[in-house]
């Protein structure tokens, strides 16, 4: 599997989960289960949104976004892992690997920022109910989204277009599920240096600047509902938040671990559970997330099946 050292790598080879050949079967059912109910749930509930005018609000407007979002970073991971279940040659091509990295990359890039201005949504609906309308409408709220998309595609752009001046010939094996830029680094044998830094310092911007305006946002709103007399004003507040808030430390809390703090884990399969989370797993959640505690989508739900 391994090529020379002189020899310039063409094909990668992803070890993927687990070698143990006894559980590649269980894996692919396990993992092809959640990959159904992940695309049916994400574009179930892009589907609601878009069939049901009540839900025509910024709200749910960020919302399907981010059910994309989580689908599309699900389908650049996924179906390629469950193939290689089933299969002995795990063989993946340099254009194809760059590929799978730049769309996982782009939609993760994207959802930061999607999760940022659905804290700042809610802060404006709370912390200014009678402005909502006019500080947060629905073309502003597309500019929001257009905007979030189109930082995640340049950001990814940017890594791929760095990565494209290194040449592969330590090794051509990847110990991983899928082409993650850190494991590419570990086999290149130009210096990855530069790439490493800027890598590290995208992150943390990113993530960095969009995890303070959520902390931001949700601070006032804190003070806000504290100050709100009404028991029942705090309760809705609080259930209009709580399901975005899971969803902000469940993103945030792997990715800080896995490109901020990289050498936080306590070795390779740490790592692997990290990115099985934030790949497969969240996108796999946030629709049980969003849906189960919304009651205006469990109720255009009901109307929809009626």
């Amino acid at each position: 599997m391994t090529v020379e050292n002189q020899t310039v790598v063409a094909v990668f080879v992803l070890t993927g989960l687990t070698e143990r050949s006894e559980l590649q079967v269980p894996f692919f059912l396990v993992f092809f289960t959640i990959y159904l109910i992940t695309i049916v749930g994400n574009l179930g509930l892009i589907a609601l949104i878009w069939k049901d005018p009540h839900l025509h609000t910024p709200m749910y407007l960020f919302l399907g976004s981010l059910a994309f979002a989580d689908a599309c970073a699900s389908s650049s991971v996924t179906p390629k892992m469950l193939v290689n279940f089933l299969s002995k040659d795990h063989k993946m091509f340099l254009v194809e690997c760059f590929t799978q990295f730049y769309f996982f990359g782009s939609s993760a890039t994207t959802e930061c920022f999607l999760l940022s201005v659905m804290a700042y949504d809610r802060y404006v609906a709370i912390c200014n109910p009678l402005l909502y309308p006019v500080m947060m409408s629905n073309s502003l709220c597309m500019k929001f989204i257009h905007v979030s998309y189109i930082i995640g595609f340049l950001h990814s752009a940017i890594h791929v277009g760095l990565l494209v001046r290194l040449n592969f010939c330590k090794s051509n094996i990847i110990h991983y599920f899928y082409c993650e830029i850190l494991e590419l680094f570990k086999i290149s044998c130009t210096d990855p240096t530069m790439n490493i830094l800027l890598v590290l310092i995208f992150s943390a911007l990113i993530q960095g600047f969009t995890f303070m305006t959520i902390i931001v946002s949700y601070f006032s709103v804190l003070f806000a509902i504290l100050k709100t007399k009404s028991e029942r004003g705090r309760r809705k507040a609080l259930s209009t938040c709580s399901a975005h808030l899971l969803s902000v430390t469940l993103f945030y809390g792997t990715l800080f671990l896995m490109y901020v703090c990289p050498g936080s884990g306590s070795g390779e399969d740490k790592d692997r559970m990290y990115s099985l989370f934030y790949t497969i797993i969240i996108p796999f959640l946030n629709p049980f997330i969003y849906s189960l505690r919304n009651k205006e989508v469990t109720a255009a739900l009901r109307r929809k099946m009626k």
